[in-house]
């Protein structure tokens, strides 16, 4: 009797051991399986995140941009330019300043197109020479405050300019002081100043 209970209690021993394996693999398994769910949704996600940033950059960059106002001609796409330009146009406008007309002329072409407030004209070098001469003699003393410049060029490579910002203040021959806000944009062809737009503004009168 006391084998057979000995036998017994083995054989439940046995199966109880057996249960606890059994239920510890099929713990293993499920967390196994549960883990490689989640990661196929994390996937998933991160896939469907990246698709869908694509998808809007990819829309957003092939709009086309309507601008209210049309050009003359089609936009160039300015690049930067060469700053020694702006370094030829700046001298010119230094000698101008000095006085010294020969320097001033120097940077400019053969054939240059003035185009000034209330004037628009193509000139030869010479003629430019006589210009600046009789618009320099006008005054007593000038100096150049330089605000800005910026030298571009065209991204066919066809265009150049270079555009100053300034203040130009001079004391004339009668002794009277005044000041302006100019913005000078030279174009440029073979290193030569072929063209000159020049706008000007006023400062408000002082109270």
């Amino acid at each position: 009797m006391l084998v057979t209970n000995l036998i017994a209690l083995h054989l439940a021993a046995l199966f109880l051991i057996f249960k606890f394996f059994k239920m510890k693999k099929a713990f293993f398994f499920a967390v196994i399986t549960i883990f490689m769910i989640s990661c196929n949704n994390k996937g998933e996600t991160t896939a469907g995140t990246a698709d869908s940033t694509t998808t809007t950059t990819t829309t957003a960059s092939s709009e086309e941009l309507v601008y209210p106002y049309s050009l003359d001609e089609p936009y160039r796409d300015w690049q930067p330019g060469d700053k020694q330009h702006a370094l030829t146009v700046m001298k010119s406008l230094k000698a101008f300043e000095t006085g010294d007309i020969n320097g001033a002329v120097a940077a400019f072409g053969d054939t240059v197109n003035l185009r000034f407030d209330y004037l628009h004209v193509k000139l030869s070098n010479d003629s430019l020479k006589k210009f600046f001469t009789e618009q320099r003699g006008m005054y007593s003393s000038m100096s150049i405050k330089m605000g800005d410049w910026e030298s571009v060029i065209s991204k066919d490579k066809k265009s150049e300019y270079v555009t100053l910002w300034y203040k130009q203040i001079w004391t004339d021959k009668k002794g009277k002081t005044d000041s302006l806000a100019v913005i000078d944009d030279a174009r440029i062809v073979n290193g030569k100043i072929v063209e000159l737009d020049e706008k000007i503004q006023h400062f408000p009168a002082k109270k």
